[in-house]
């Protein structure tokens, strides 16, 4: 259960979940070996077809089909934002902070971090203040 819950903490969950059960069963080399085959299959196609790309990337069927894809991401990007919207942003602060952040990001080109600095200090202010003016 302590490996279930640190892979959850460190970052990609299925990568950490198989590096940890392959440690636990066979030690460094079976942690190694879960996720050298974890990541190898991945890395083996994207440069397969980042090879196709680059061999053929002025075929004029393959520029209108990419072209053709555009609307196709900037709709996943749209379903996937309206998703992640829905549980986390609440109440009138989260919008306003949510709007603000996209603000900095797509007008004053603030960086990640940044915009992570800033939310951090707004919430501890606004914690403060809510404090004092109870």
């Amino acid at each position: 259960m302590h490996g279930f819950a640190f892979g959850q903490l460190l970052g990609p969950f299925s990568l950490n979940t198989s590096t940890f059960v392959g440690y636990y069963l066979r030690g460094v080399v079976g942690g190694i070996t879960a996720a050298v085959g974890f990541i190898f299959p991945s890395f083996c196609m994207i440069s397969m077809l980042s090879w196709l790309y680059f061999r053929f990337h002025e075929l004029p069927q393959l520029e209108s089909a990419l072209k053709g894809t555009n609307p196709v991401v900037i709709g996943l990007i749209l379903v996937a934002a309206v998703g992640m919207e829905k549980p986390t942003v609440k109440g009138v602060n989260g919008w306003v902070t949510a709007l603000l952040a996209f603000a900095g990001a797509a007008f004053f080109k603030a960086g990640t971090p940044m915009i992570l600095v800033l939310g951090a200090l707004w919430s501890l202010a606004r914690c403060y203040y809510q404090r004092e003016h109870k």
